[in-house]
């Protein structure tokens, strides 16, 4: 089983960056994402508008969430008309 110190070694090792290096992306990296999942939040609670959410994280991941909340509202609709 891996563990996120196997991963740091592997990965510093790998592309031979320090280990610091690689932890500043990884950290780098997470935010982003927690920033996107944020914004696509609210974007999806109506909290923001389309455009401020393509503005901030850009069209193609609005469009993907758009997407996934779709097919999740159509499963949603499937499972309680059973």
């Amino acid at each position: 089983m891996n563990t996120m110190l196997t991963y740091l070694e592997k990965l510093a090792r790998e592309t031979e960056k320090p280990e610091a290096e690689v932890m500043t992306l990884a950290i780098q990296s997470g935010l982003r994402q927690l920033w996107r999942e944020h914004i696509l939040s609210q974007f999806l609670r109506g909290k923001i508008s389309r455009s401020e959410a393509i503005e901030a994280v850009g069209i193609d991941w609005v469009e993907l969430a758009e997407r996934q909340h779709n097919a999740m509202l159509e499963d949603l609709a499937w499972a309680l008309a059973e």
